[in-house]
Formats: structure tokens, sequence, C-alpha cells
């Protein structure tokens, strides 16, 4: 079934996306504030027409921005797209935001007639280029019937997670708070090793296949060992998606330490001026207090 869809941000994971749907069969708009990649995306087979123009016919818009006040403005600030879009169509919000931001946009969509799909996504930018991504999902029945064209062809995994959105966001943040912790912990064992003797490349030969492994570790350190921090995923994503956690957390009166000791961890390498390279960079706050050395640095 082909679908007029418009994917919003064409970074690393909203790009895979508008590719995934594209090679999907739909006609598929990407907008994003950087013309080099709606350009890109275009050549590719993207719909060259305007955005704008085009919106009455749209049957879903994947919003795929940084956060709360990105997605906010993408679908009701000055050049908003949900009062331009057709009564019955779907907005898939995918970027993390706190549940009952969710809770606001759908009321506001369901003003304009247009279903809210709460759908942040997880699995990184090789799997939304392949289509493979999991998405935590919560929304109304029509929601859901509305979006599922789109989902088949970007999802690996669909996690149906209640009727009204806030769960799926909900969920992901259980899911931040986890790849979170998990990234400032391998660096901060990869970076202890290092001063037992413990070579980065040994460590991930060897504990990727051990007990305290996890797929934040097998994921990240190896960026560590090649001394490549070009962002798949950035720092500055850490500590917006963290702070999100413990605002959560702090509204119901639950105590986060280890969060919030990651999140520090976080705020101290965009404080060193590593904010926008690969997260596995928190290693370097690490590296530089022990007074080490990491590939790919100067000795």
């Amino acid at each position: 079934m082909s679908k007029n869809v418009a994917v919003i941000g064409l970074g690393s994971m909203g790009y895979g996306i508008a590719a995934s749907a594209l090679r999907g069969g739909h006609d598929v708009w990407g907008q994003d504030i950087n013309a080099a990649q709606v350009e890109k995306f275009r050549s590719e087979g993207g719909q060259t027409s305007d955005l704008s123009a085009a919106a009455a016919t749209l049957d879903a818009v994947a919003v795929v921005v940084l956060n709360a006040q990105q997605t906010e403005a993408v679908l009701f600030g000055e050049d908003g797209i949900v009062p331009k879009l057709k009564p019955g169509a779907v907005v898939l919000s995918c970027a993390t935001v706190p549940p009952a931001f969710a809770k606001e946009m759908a009321a506001r969509c369901g003003e304009s007639g247009v279903h809210y799909l709460d759908a942040p996504i997880s699995g990184g930018a090789v799997k939304a280029a392949n289509g493979q991504l999991s998405i935590m999902a919560s929304g109304t029945a029509e929601a859901f019937a509305a979006a599922r064209p789109v989902l088949d062809s970007i999802a690996e995994t669909v996690f149906e997670l209640g009727d009204t959105a806030g769960a799926g966001s909900a969920m992901k943040a259980v899911n931040q708070l986890l790849a979170g912790v998990h990234i400032a912990t391998m660096a901060e064992a990869l970076t202890f090793g290092m001063t037992q003797g413990v070579s980065p490349e040994k460590f991930v030969e060897v504990i990727s296949k051990c007990a305290g492994t996890s797929w934040m570790l097998e994921n990240r350190a190896p960026h560590i060992v090649a001394g490549d921090y070009t962002p798949h995923s950035s720092i500055n994503i850490w500590p917006k998606d963290l702070g999100i956690v413990l605002d959560i957390a702090k509204s119901a009166q639950f105590s986060a330490p280890i969060t919030a000791a990651a999140l520090q961890q976080f705020v101290a390498a965009a404080g060193m001026g590593h904010g926008w390279e690969d997260d596995a960079a928190v290693a370097k706050v690490y590296a530089r207090n022990a007074g080490l050395t990491l590939p790919g640095e100067d000795e």
C-alpha cells in the first residue's frame, strides 16, 4: 500500500527512516534544516516538490528531531505541519520526549482530526537504514492503523504498548536510562582496564564474550579502539535524554543515583568540547582524569 509520507529530520536516524520508507514503495518527502541532506535524499528518489504544498496529500508524517521543543515547533510552530494535514493523517513522533508532552501533542493533533502515534525509536543508524528499528509505540487503534504501512517499512519490531500516547515515551525513558548508563559504564571499565595494563583492543576481545558485556559495549567500544569519534549518536544526546529520565524520576519521587552519575560524565564530556563527537567520547573524561592516552591520541 503506497502512501504519501514525509520525514522531518534527516539526521542519522531520520535519513535511514526516509530511505527505508522509500524502499518500502512509498512516495516520501524529506525535510531538514540541512539543505544538503534534503538534496541528497531527493537525488536518491525522494519527492522534489515543496512539502508545504504537498502537506494536504500526506498520509503520514514521521518527526525525527532532537527533542520536545523541536517536535512541537514542527507540528504547531510558525510553519507547523499539523494544520495543513488532512483529517485521518497520522503523525509518528519519534524523538525522546516526556510522556506528558506526548499526551499533550496527541490531544492537540486530535483537535485537527490528525492521529498521533507516540513512537520513539531504538536501534541506531544502521538499523534505521535497513528498516529494522525497534519502535516503542502507543496510541489509538486508529493511529496504529493509519501508521501501519509506514511502520512495516521502517521497523523490525513494533511494541504496541497501549491505546494512549505517553506509554511509548515512558518505555523509551527506561531504555535510555539503561543505554546511557551502559555507555558510561563501558567507558569507565575500558579505561579502568587500561590502568591495569589491559589494552582497549584486548578489552573488546575478551569482555564482549563475557557476562559483563552489553549491546552498547559491543557497539561503542570499537569506536574507542579505532580512535574514531565520528558521531553516530553524539555526546549531546545524553544530557537531554538522561535529563528527561531524571525529570520523570523526580516527578515519581524515585531516586535514580546511577543515572545521575552517568549524566554528569556526559555533561563533563560536553564541557570538554566533545559534545558533537560520538558518545563513546565519554571515555575521554576518564582518560583525562587518569592521565591515560586513548588510541588515536598523541602521546
